[in-house]
């Protein structure tokens, strides 16, 4: 990065669900308590493991006990016998054809399972349509409820990624962008973790076509990538919902491919917004990198493993912050870089990471969902898959600040991102911020420590303004920032 004060953008850390046949993986430590000099991308914690499908065995815990750290989901390895039992067929019954989505997305909101059966499902007579592979099945349409009518929508929208690479192999979910075939997933999925940048992948949609795929583009700093199938066409983009108009207790579906099931549907609510998790880089590093770790101490509550990875393990020891919403809809390995909808089936987040509880490594087929799972919100994917789109790369803001946990500071009487140093000349002091500043508010998000504000900071483009909110000497006050642009 050009900001020397300010850590590799692929050291904060946490992990990925871990997949049944894989070991774990996981990232570095987090930054002495109380200590000045902690980079602004907030400090890694031992022990955490977010993506689903990583590779890796090491995890990295949260900086701080209010944020659930999560464990990855993603890749399952293609040869685990999760994944064989995908070829056998899930229950019988008549397929909703996914032609009649559109119809049942109008009737979804609000309406009972009784009158979306009657009303979607039912044709000539209460019998059903079917089409192609099975997206949705359906055996009594009388009794169909809202999930149903969601799913029918969502499911065609969700694909199936299958990466492989000559260490090993999983799979994880991806989200349709546009009709001819860019696919949002995320950079776990694609690089195996950090494990290669070498991967060939296919894409199997809801209707049961298979298409190989290339990378457009990845963001490590915040586990998005955009993939592009070749020869696609006709494909059904997902409809973007503004994450920020979300509340605690709103429904949530998860869509993608847990352990290698494809058209896997969940439910839930969100179960908590803004909050901000550290996870495993999955940058690929380039040949002899050595990647900062700046540690912190303290034990997450949370057993964050990574989820089944190739057996060659991560590439990268860094960890990175990202902000994310909380559900409690099951999420397993596999499930990333799948879709997180609303009661409409427009998309909210990207799933990226679960938390798994318990100390010490656990093995793949003891890690799952325990209701805590983490989306990156959709307001943030827009933005990051249209910059990738467009430019191959995304760009993420710059504070300029060393930062650490204000409640970890001695005789500290408040919570919040602890400034240590600014860097001259950058977004921080420009902003007149300095060092014993504590933030606690940043562009209108609570900043309860490092973690929070890295994760916030990240969220925004390079060159972005927001407003903060610091204290010093005891005094409220608040600042104008331009950010400065993330480098490596």
């Amino acid at each position: 990065m050009s900001d020397s004060n300010t850590p590799d953008p692929n050291t904060s850390g946490a992990s990925v669900p871990p997949r049944p046949p894989l070991p774990d993986s996981g990232a570095t430590g987090h930054p002495a308590p109380g200590t000045a000099g902690q980079p602004e991308t907030g400090a890694p914690h031992p022990g955490n493991g977010w993506f689903a499908h990583a590779p890796q065995t090491s995890q990295h815990p949260q900086t701080s006990g209010h944020h659930a750290a999560g464990a990855g989901f993603g890749a399952q390895p293609t040869d685990t016998h999760a994944s064989r039992t995908t070829e056998a067929k899930v229950g019988s019954g008549k397929i909703v054809a996914v032609l009649v989505a559109a119809a049942i997305v109008g009737a979804v909101s609000g309406l009972g399972g009784a009158a979306i059966g009657n009303d979607m499902f039912a044709a000539d007579g209460g019998s059903v349509v079917s089409q192609g592979s099975t997206t949705v099945t359906v055996n009594d349409p009388d009794t169909v409820n809202q999930t149903t009518g969601i799913a029918a929508k969502t499911l065609p929208s969700v694909v199936t990624i299958s990466a492989t690479s000559s260490n090993g192999g999983g799979t994880g979910s991806g989200v349709v962008l546009t009709s001819d075939g860019y696919i949002v997933t995320n950079t776990h999925v694609v690089t195996l973790d950090g494990a290669s940048s070498d991967v060939a992948l296919r894409v199997t949609t809801s209707d049961g076509k298979v298409y190989d795929a290339k990378v457009v583009g990845t963001d490590p700093i915040y586990d998005l990538a955009v993939i592009k199938l070749t020869g696609a066409s006709g494909l059904t983009p997902i409809t973007f919902a503004d994450s920020g108009k979300l509340n605690v207790g709103d429904t949530t579906v998860a869509v993608g491919a847990p352990l290698g099931l494809a058209n896997t549907v969940t439910t839930g609510i969100v179960s908590a917004l803004n909050r901000s998790i550290q996870i495993a880089s999955s940058a690929v590093p380039d040949s002899g990198e050595q990647q900062q770790d700046q540690g912190q101490n303290g034990e997450s509550p949370f057993q964050f493993d990574f989820g089944q990875g190739q057996q060659g393990g991560s590439g990268s020891s860094g960890t990175i912050s990202i902000a994310v919403i909380q559900t409690d809809a099951a999420i397993n390995p596999g499930n990333s870089g799948g879709a997180l909808v609303d009661d409409k089936g427009d998309l909210i987040g990207i799933n990226v990471a679960i938390a798994t509880a318990g100390g010490g490594s656990s093995s793949s087929s003891e890690a799952g969902s325990i209701g805590v799972g983490f989306s990156i919100p959709s307001n943030i994917v827009k933005r990051v898959t249209d910059e990738i789109i467009a430019d191959g790369s995304a760009t993420h803001g710059l504070l300029g600040a060393m930062v650490g946990n204000a409640a970890d500071a001695q005789d500290s009487d408040i919570a919040g991102a602890l400034i240590s140093d600014v860097t001259s000349g950058g977004a921080a002091a420009q902003a007149g911020l300095k060092s014993g500043d504590v933030v606690t508010e940043f562009d209108g998000v609570p900043v309860r420590d490092a973690t929070d504000l890295t994760a916030q900071v990240r969220a925004l483009a390079a060159g972005a303004k927001a407003s903060l909110v610091y204290v010093r000497d005891g005094k409220t006050l608040s600042a104008d920032v331009t950010l400065g642009e993330l480098t490596e």
